[in-house]
């Protein structure tokens, strides 16, 4: 054997070695699920268009799509419809969303109707995520069930101190969202347990937990220090006064230098009302052609690819999986 030949071997089998251990590594780590994973880097819960712009300003229409039909499967079926079929069925649609029947869509109607997309989709993920988590299959949700997909078996429970409050957050969570007290999670009180920031019931407990977690000397409320945390040690000058500007002018409402009570609540919990308003606006302003603020069908169907999305491809592979769009709204 050539000594050429040689390494080639030693090469192939040192990458099939290593592709191996990657899947086992894979397959053995279980990655942290935790429903504060949903809060982002300062510590609020993150919106729904958090994917929709990135920090460069490049437009995710995926967004767009998700929010019109409240589901990310329906927005993945719709991708691979042919032009013609995806106009189809966004017209079954839009008459659906036309809630006085006048073949035009109003700022109003596309506002409800974008909300109660928002509800799907955590509806959608949150049975996405009942599908992992529920071993027996019961419909139910143990906090044992839940603690050993999120993070493991007992010998493989957090062991640094970070993951270990995470671990003591979600189980305060999890005993409110118990509403009724039977030691599982069901139904609207498993959504509650994973977007609890969308559960009227739930706001106290963000609040509570939020100054638990924050409000470092004790007073009942979050200062501008506080609210900067330890990223202040490791950020720009310009992002500090970037920041002092949100908080004196966003949440600071009485202007007494701290935040409590609803101001904290209007700075962790994203308003949906608000980022289905903005939604709406950006819909009109890509689509609405005459500027009269409403939007007739022929416009929408006009300008399809924004509100659905459509490819011309593998139409005859995907239309036997594609459930019937109209018995199902």
């Amino acid at each position: 054997m050539t000594r050429a030949l040689i390494v080639f071997w030693l090469v192939l089998f040192s990458a099939v070695f290593s592709i191996n251990f990657n899947l086992v590594g894979a397959a053995v780590m279980h990655s942290h699920t935790s429903i504060n994973k949903e809060h982002i880097q300062d510590s609020f819960y993150s919106p729904k268009d958090k994917n929709h712009y990135s920090e460069d300003g490049e437009h995710d229409i995926e967004f767009d799509h998700e929010a019109i039909l409240g589901s990310v499967k329906e927005a993945e079926t719709f991708d691979h419809l042919p032009l013609e079929e995806s106009k189809k069925r966004l017209k079954i649609l839009l008459e659906k969303i036309d809630l006085n029947g006048d073949k035009i869509i109003n700022k109003q109607e596309l506002k409800v109707w974008i909300l109660r997309s928002f509800k799907m989709l955590s509806e959608e993920e949150a049975n996405e995520r009942l599908e992992d988590v529920d071993e027996n299959n019961d419909g139910k949700v143990t906090w044992e069930e839940y603690i050993t997909d999120t993070y493991g078996k007992d010998d493989e429970l957090p062991v640094e101190q970070e993951d270990k409050q995470l671990l003591e957050d979600d189980k305060r969570v999890w005993e409110v969202a118990d509403f009724d007290k039977n030691n599982f999670l069901e139904n609207e009180e498993w959504l509650a347990f994973l977007h609890p920031e969308e559960h009227p019931a739930m706001i106290p407990h963000i609040l509570e937990q939020t100054l638990s977690n924050k409000d470092k000397n004790g007073d009942g409320s979050i200062d501008f220090q506080e609210f900067i945390g330890t990223q202040g040690q490791e950020r720009s000058k310009e992002w500090l006064l970037s920041e002092k500007d949100k908080f004196d002018l966003e949440y600071d409402k009485n202007a007494d230098g701290k935040l409590s009570g609803n101001e904290i609540i209007s700075w962790i919990v994203p308003n949906n009302d608000e980022i289905a308003e903005e939604e709406v606006i950006h819909l009109f302003a890509a689509s609405d052609d005459n500027h009269d603020d409403l939007l007739t069908f022929e416009e929408i169907l006009n300008h399809h690819d924004i509100f659905v999305g459509s490819e011309a491809t593998d139409y005859g592979e995907h239309l036997h999986n594609i459930h019937n769009f109209k018995d199902e709204l």
